[in-house]
This record gives C-alpha cells, sequence and structure tokens, in this order.
C-alpha cells in the first residue's frame, strides 16, 4: 500500500455518479446543441492536460520507491520480463478474436466502395507518419535526450521508467545519502497523489465537456453508415473482457465482474475522455489498495500503456480487415495471419504519439499492398466513437495483468482483495 495511497483517495460513490451525470449531460448538450457541445472541448482538453501534467512524476515516485522497497534489481528484471511473456499471450488472444469476428460478421460486406473514389488525402498524415515507425527508432526513443526532457517532451511513458529504473537502481547502492533520497521521493510522492486528489474533483466537468464536443462535432447519425463496424467491435471488446480476461481473473482468483465495479470510476473517466491516461494514476492507487505490491504496479502498469493495447490490437485487424472488405477485396488467410503478425508490433511503434490508433493501423495495412492505406478514410469519421471501446479495454488489461502478475510474483495480499472486490459487489459467489 502506497504511503501517498490515503491521500488520493476521494468518495467512490459520489464520485462514480456525478461522472455519470456529468458524461449523460454533456451527451444530451452536444446532442441537442452541437455548436454549443463543440465549444465545451477546452473543458475535456484542459482535465486530460492535468492528468497528464501528473503522470511522468507519480509514475517516477512510484517506480522508484517500488524498487527501493525491492531491495534487488534482479526482481525488477523478473517482474519486467514475467509482464512481457503476459502482454504477448493476452495480446494474442486479443488479435485471434479480432479476426475471428470479422470474418464471421462481415461488417464491410455490400459497401462496394471503389478505390478510385477515395480521399487519399485525408489520411496522409497519418501515412506518412507510420513510415517513421521503425522497431529502430522505436527503441531509440526510449532513450531521452536529457534527464528532464523524459517529463517535458514527447511524454513517452517508457523514458520515465528507463529513468525511474536506472535512479532507483543507483538509489539502493548509496547507504544513507540513498535513505535521505528516498524520503524525499516519498514526500514528493505524497504532494502528487494529493494534487491528484484535487484534480479529480474536476472530473465531472472534464468528461462531460468532453462528450459534448464528441457528439456534438460528430454527431450520431456519423454512427449510422458504420453502425456494422462499431457493433462489431464492441462486441469483440467484450467478449474479450469477459471471456478472456474472465477466464485470467478466474484462474488468478478474482471476479472481472466485480473488479470492473471496483474500477467503475476509472471506466467512466475513460468513456466520457477517451482517453485511457486520465485514469492511469488513480488506476494505480486503486491496485495499490487492492493489495498489489508497489513495485509491481509501478513496473506494469507504464510499460503495459505501451506493450500491452488489448483494445487498439482488436482494432487494428478488425479495422483493417473490414477495409478489404469494403473495397471488395478478398485476403486470403496467410494475409490475415501476416496481419495480424505486424499488428502485434506496430501498436508499440507509435506508442505516447498523437493519432497512435490511426498511424498503427496505417502501417498494419502497408504490409498488405492490395489494399490501399487510403481506406482508412473510410472509417476516419467513425474513429472516436471506436476509440471509447479501445480506451476502456486497454486499462481493464493492464489492470488485470498487474493483479496476475502481483500473484505471480506473490505479492498479492488476497485479503486485501477479497476486502475490496467484496465491497465492490455482491457477497455471494467467488472474490
Amino acid at each position: 500500500m502506497s504511503a501517498a495511497a490515503p491521500a488520493a483517495r476521494h468518495s467512490p460513490g459520489h464520485l462514480y455518479l456525478q461522472v455519470l451525470a456529468g458524461i449523460i449531460l454533456g451527451g444530451i448538450i452536444g446532442y441537442v446543441r452541437p455548436d454549443f457541445g463543440v465549444k465545451l472541448k477546452p473543458l475535456g482538453d484542459g482535465f486530460i492536460a492535468l492528468i497528464k501534467m501528473l503522470i511522468s512524476p507519480v509514475i517516477f515516485c512510484t517506480v522508484v520507491l517500488g524498487i527501493a522497497g525491492a531491495g534487488d534489481i534482479r526482481k525488477v528484471g523478473r517482474v519486467g520480463g514475467k509482464a512481457l511473456l503476459y502482454f504477448e499471450v493476452v495480446s494474442g488472444f486479443a488479435l485471434a478474436i479480432g479476426v475471428l469476428i470479422v470474418n464471421l460478421l462481415r461488417p464491410g460486406a455490400g459497401f462496394h466502395v471503389n478505390p478510385a473514389t477515395l480521399d487519399a488525402s485525408a489520411v496522409s498524415a497519418y501515412a506518412t507518419a507510420a513510415e517513421h515507425q521503425t522497431l529502430v527508432e522505436f527503441m531509440l526513443g526510449v532513450i531521452p535526450r536529457t534527464f528532464l526532457d523524459a517529463f517535458t517532451g514527447s511524454g513517452n511513458l517508457l523514458q520515465v521508467l528507463l529513468l525511474s529504473l536506472l535512479f532507483g537502481h543507483a538509489m539502493m547502492h548509496l547507504g544513507s545519502t540513498g535513505r535521505a533520497v528516498h524520503e524525499v521521493v516519498e514526500a514528493a510522492s505524497r504532494v502528487f497523489f494529493g494534487i491528484m486528489n484535487t484534480i479529480m474533483r474536476l472530473a465531472p466537468i472534464g468528461a462531460g465537456g468532453a462528450m459534448a464536443f464528441t457528439i456534438g462535432r460528430y454527431g450520431v447519425d456519423a454512427l449510422k453508415p458504420l453502425a456494422a463496424l462499431i457493433g462489431s467491435f464492441y462486441l469483440s471488446c467484450a467478449i474479450f473482457v469477459l471471456v478472456i480476461l474472465g477466464a485470467v481473473a478466474w484462474f488468478a482468483g478474482f471476479n472481472i465482474v466485480r473488479f470492473l465495479l471496483y474500477i467503475r470510476n476509472e471506466l467512466l473517466l475513460v468513456l466520457g475522455t477517451s482517453s485511457s491516461e486520465a485514469a492511469l494514476v488513480p488506476l494505480m492507487d486503486k491496485l495499490e489498495r487492492l493489495g498489489c505490491s508497489k513495485s509491481v504496479v509501478g513496473l506494469v502498469v507504464p510499460s503495459g500503456y505501451s506493450f500491452n493495447l488489448d483494445g487498439t490490437n482488436i482494432y487494428l485487424t478488425m479495422a483493417a480487415i473490414f477495409v478489404a472488405q469494403a473495397l471488395d477485396i478478398d485476403l486470403t488467410w496467410t494475409q490475415q495471419i501476416t496481419l495480424l503478425g505486424v499488428a502485434s508490433f506496430t501498436g508499440n511503434g507509435a506508442s505516447g504519439v498523437t493519432g497512435a490508433g490511426f498511424i498503427t493501423l496505417a502501417a498494419t495495412l502497408a504490409v498488405v499492398p492490395s489494399v490501399p492505406v487510403a481506406g482508412l478514410a473510410l472509417i476516419l469519421g467513425i474513429d472516436r466513437f471506436m476509440s471509447e471501446a479501445r480506451a476502456l479495454t486497454n486499462i481493464i488489461g493492464n489492470g488485470v495483468a498487474t493483479v496476475v502478475i502481483s500473484r505471480w510474483e506473490g505479492e498479492l495480499d488476497r485479503a486485501a482483495l477479497a476486502r475490496e472486490l467484496g465491497s465492490a459487489g455482491s457477497s455471494d459467489g467467488a472474490v
């Protein structure tokens, strides 16, 4: 349990209802007064900016304190290795579900779009950005130009994680000096979590403003032409969460539905803002209260935001194959498996990049020359509505992963798990 965690608590029931009310009110405003709803965009942008302002320092403090608590750098490597193995296996299931559902339901069939009518300029920026997402550039991008650049630069969480690992490792070997630095970092952690607690009071306003903009800017009518794709995608995400993650949770000793109830505040934040980063810090606090060790939370959650993007993986495969179906291009199973394999890597390459979903999709589609990248213009208008499901699935996947890795490491407080999840759901059944 983080020493800073108590300062980060808010009233779960009240915040849940307030955020829900904000989302509903924002949706109504966007529908009834779309022009006014669009003008509320700064409310959502401002709230997300406030959250992002604290993500880097909070992760830095959490990881450094976690390493100090672990007392062994080998443990850090072991946890990281287990996390990456888990990410790869579960992400494979996510990709497979996307391929399976899009082939069974065929949401793109019947569109019969002529490739000559596509507006290539609409997606040219994403295609250009995708060309630069190479593995080498991704690896070099993990290294910040300066120490402070990791906190003030691109917002790449892997840069912060790298510095945290080096800082924590060095601090452990400084004796009394290291203990003094530890006290400073711990005090700073309390301050940052206290600031986050204050910012979270603005969550209903931020989520409401973001939802008002989404509905006002794109309108509910934008959903109708591509409702089959949206419905198929949401169905795939639901199946993945309830079946795949549900099975993983069952093996780990907890109930996925109760876990979803436990993090409902964070899920509502993500739903309203379409950004999983908006709930990153509150999720870390919740996971520590759930019984996960600080060191595991500090390592798994930040790395999961780059390597454990289950919702994005489902989206990549479904959207790519949907475009092919809409253009009446029959992809062989070999081509689809190739897409699946490439998607498992391209999602990592665009971590922290604006428009990452479309950039990674363009990079994935590039491996099948018969499908023009310009076909992405077909789904550009509804991408915002699909981003909610992507972000929700991503944050749920990272939360489950943290609990699983904590148990794998033997650092899960089962009593705290039972107590917290028991209070989130009914008293019947397994925890």
